[in-house]
């Protein structure tokens, strides 16, 4: 009987990380105001009666489809330029921050500790820590406002958390054929080639279209901050209470986002990755994924994908004609050396790291509110939005409505969902959690769906052939199997929200977030060091707990 362990190892592993979880979700949404007098604004659900009235007659004029059409265009190549930069900086800083390239380079035991993998995981650490949105901030001040600033600001951080996701996949890789090849005399860099990378190489790509998914959301958010594009469209139109015009705009966000999404599960499909992302998997499922990868004929997607690639990445680049002099103009390193200057030292005086400290906890109880709320949520619309193995009109009718829905969630950024939501809650950091939950709810019920349909189904259908009931055969056969990956998924998005805490806070809801709007509004560089530090160092311990906690459920 497969399921019985299975669902004791889950609450074996499980148990402790529960109650911490339980815990300090209490405490979180005691502290973000759950609880508080006065959440409602009653005022504004007038407001919000019009947002949805004005989705019977959005905005359809030749003028404002045509905008819209180069406000898509241009959210689009900034996505993929910013995407070619990060998987440049992915795949070397992958490599170069792996354990399994550093022990075929004769690091092991305990010399692997003062190797250089320690060095290329910090300092991939801070541009990870650091929002796409704060990046795009310092760039304008330097470079202006220019296409360069959405590319740059997109591939330094996006470049760092693919080389981490890169590492994991690598070091997660079977190491027999490297071991063979270099006891049979070859060097490292031809032991990696072809003794690691092959077997890794269905699963980079398929993480390589996962990004492309989310360089477009960010793309979308950097139009926020005033770099154009759909999000910049849609800002404006929020603004302005033109809800017809803002209808149109996320019309065409949607329609980006779900042909992305349908075209990213094809090519992975045929590359033998179905899955997005597979975080901390166990030895035995990468051996799984390597063999799937294996027995998959993907040279022909691999070549249609690189020809794709090869063509959309210039295209895209001179659409939106990047000023690439403006790295090596003279002004461009006075200006960062002057905002050097102003930036350090860093303001920790006491009245700012007494509310650096307070502010902290604000922020992280929203990252833990926003995670919870997704997390259950997003668990329950995950098991409806998987491909339903009977194909009855019903049962196709509910799969394709929660598809829709989670697509709704995740297309549109947190800052938007944040001044929506502000409309009905009053200011604080509530509204801003919230927000964050309703984006990860529709990445986590996307993740988690698709973990649902690659699962093994054998004990499923074992279960209903001896008779027993569907609810059973789901509690016994499907959840065990499905739960521990939906977990990882959770955790994993928790670093994300931590990090999304802070462009909700551009919009006034609260946290550290809307600190940083505030000193970067009267041009206080030394307390935005500081408030970077304290979102860096949140992030580093938001980044550890979720380890441990993942690691409990493998």
């Amino acid at each position: 009987m497969v399921t019985r362990p299975a669902w004791r190892s889950l609450l074996r592993g499980g148990r402790a990380v529960a109650w911490v979880t339980l815990v300090a979700v209490a405490w979180s949404a005691v502290h973000v105001g759950l609880f508080r007098g006065e959440l409602i604004n009653a005022g504004g659900w007038a407001l919000v009666g019009q947002f949805f009235a004005a989705a019977l007659r959005p905005e359809l004029s030749p003028a404002f489809l045509r905008l819209t059409l180069e406000s898509t265009l241009i959210t689009f190549a900034y996505a993929i330029s910013g995407l070619a930069l990060s998987l440049g900086i992915g795949s070397l800083g992958g490599l170069l921050s792996s354990q399994v390239w550093w022990i075929a380079r004769g690091w092991k035991g305990r010399a692997l500790f003062r190797s250089p993998w320690l060095i290329a995981r910090g300092a991939l650490a801070v541009p990870r820590a650091v929002h796409e949105a704060i990046w795009g901030l310092f760039l304008v001040r330097i470079l202006g406002l220019d296409p360069l600033v959405a590319i740059l600001a997109l591939g330094i951080p996006f470049g760092a958390i693919t080389a981490k996701v890169f590492s994991e996949i690598i070091d997660e890789m079977p190491r027999d054929a490297l071991a063979a090849l270099l006891n049979s005399g070859a060097t490292p860099a031809q032991a990696m080639l072809y003794g690691v990378l092959p077997r890794a190489l269905p699963n980079l790509l398929a993480y390589a279209f996962y990004r492309l998914e989310c360089a477009i959301r960010s793309a979308t958010v950097l139009g926020v901050i005033g770099a154009g594009g759909l999000g910049y469209q849609i800002l404006l139109s929020l603004q302005s209470l033109r809800y017809a015009e803002m209808w149109t705009l996320m019309a065409a966000l949607l329609v980006l986002s779900g042909l992305t999404d349908w075209l990213s599960a094809r090519i992975r499909r045929a590359l033998g990755a179905p899955a997005r992302l597979e975080v901390d998997m166990a030895a035995d499922c990468a051996t799984a994924a390597a063999a799937r990868a294996r027995a998959t004929p993907a040279s022909r997607a691999l070549l249609a994908l690189l020809a794709v690639a090869a063509l959309l990445v210039p295209l895209s680049v001179g659409y939106i004609r990047p000023d690439f002099g403006k790295l090596f103009a003279p002004r461009t390193g006075m200006l960062l050396a002057d905002l050097f200057d102003q930036m350090m030292p860093p303001d920790l005086s006491p009245a700012v790291v007494g509310t650096l400290l307070g502010l902290s906890a604000q922020t992280l109880a929203m990252s833990v509110v926003a995670i919870a709320v997704a997390g259950a949520f997003g668990l329950g619309l995950a098991y409806v939005a998987a491909r339903p193995a009977r194909r009855t009109r019903g049962a196709w009718l509910v799969y394709s409505l929660a598809r829709f829905v989670l697509l709704c969630c995740r297309a549109i950024p947190a800052p938007v969902w944040a001044l929506l939501i502000l409309f009905v809650i009053f200011p604080g950091p509530l509204p801003g959690a919230l927000a964050i939950a309703v984006h990860n709810l529709g990445v986590l019920g996307r993740l988690i769906a698709e973990a649902v349909e690659n699962a093994d189904a054998q004990p499923s259908h074992a279960l209903k052939s001896a008779g027993a009931p569907p609810a059973q055969a789901f509690l016994y056969g499907l959840l065990p199997i499905t739960l521990p990956q939906a977990l990882a998924y959770i955790f994993y998005r928790w670093e994300i929200a931590m990090r999304e805490t802070v462009i909700v806070g551009f919009v006034g809801a609260g946290g550290l977030g809307r600190l940083l709007t505030e000193q970067l509004s009267s041009f206080d560089y030394a307390g935005v060091l500081a408030t970077l530090i304290a979102l860096f160092v949140l992030t580093v311990i938001v980044d550890g707990l979720s380890t441990l906690a993942r690691r409990a459920f493998r």
